[in-house]
């Protein structure tokens, strides 16, 4: 629907641009057609400002216009925002990750799914760390992974079970999970709760808490983590778990996140 309150008209014509185009995001989101006149009623504009925009838009690259008259975002806008979500994601990363690990004193990581298995791509170690190496690059099973839960927050069960159709479960540690039936019913647990806990699953003596990280289309594209030992960590499960929750709540905003989604 149409905002209530008109949008304060931008006084530079890249503001203008910029929310031109997020009216056309906006009304396809809504499966609603961006006409201009759409685009004017949303934003409390007039029709021949919002027209003179498009056209520039459209000469620009950044939006198509349809046989029906309705404007979509080109491919190339897709791309941008792919390109700068990426790049949050690394230097916002890193942010949340070093200050998450200095609140915790314990090691935080971010991590992506990768086929059946997720890969490291950022970490922060608090100053009295005793690991060795670096985790950055290293690819670990999703199916016993306090990430590989939390990557696949958002997907339903029939694309979980397609990600491990060819997975082998064996056990890592004394609490891998069996099955992707196991698998799920203990993702069900941790979006109850609103984060993962993995107790030696991986293996014996390391515990783990983690969180999802949503992107601008409202879809889980990393996982903040929290590892150290379980003798170090259980007793404190609610107040890592809570903070990896809340550093992965800031990176999604950072990522332009529905305010559904990160709360």
């Amino acid at each position: 629907m149409p905002s209530a309150t008109p949008r304060r008209p931008p006084s530079s014509s890249m503001g203008r641009g910029l929310d031109v185009l997020a009216a056309v995001a906006d009304l396809a989101r809504d499966l609603r057609p961006a006409t201009v006149s759409g685009i004017a009623e949303a934003l409390g504009r007039e029709r021949s400002q919002v027209s003179r925009t498009l056209a520039s838009l459209h000469r620009s690259g950044l939006v198509r216009r349809n046989a029906d008259r309705s404007f979509t975002l080109a491919w190339g806008w897709y791309a941008a925002a792919q390109e700068l979500s990426a790049q949050r994601l690394r230097t916002h990363g890193q942010v949340v990750l070093d200050e998450l690990s200095s609140h915790l004193g314990e090691a935080a990581f971010l991590s992506v799914l990768q086929g059946d298995a997720t890969l490291t791509t950022l970490e922060s170690l608090p100053a009295d760390s005793r690991m060795i190496g670096s985790w950055i690059g290293r690819a670990y099973p999703a199916y016993c992974s306090d990430a590989g839960r939390a990557t696949l927050w958002d997907a339903p069960a029939e694309e979980i079970r397609t990600v491990f159709g060819s997975t082998e479960f064996s056990a890592q540690g004394p609490n891998t999970p069996a099955s992707i039936d196991d698998f799920l019913s203990r993702l069900d647990d941790d979006r109850r709760r609103g984060f993962t806990i993995v107790d030696q699953e991986a293996e014996p003596g390391l515990y783990s808490v983690a969180a999802p990280v949503w992107d601008h289309r409202g879809e889980v594209v990393a996982a903040v983590q929290v590892i150290g030992t379980r003798e170090a960590m259980q007793e404190r499960t609610a107040a890592c778990g809570d903070a990896c929750a809340r550093a992965a709540a800031q990176l999604s905003r950072e990522l332009g996140a529905p305010a559904s989604v990160c709360a």
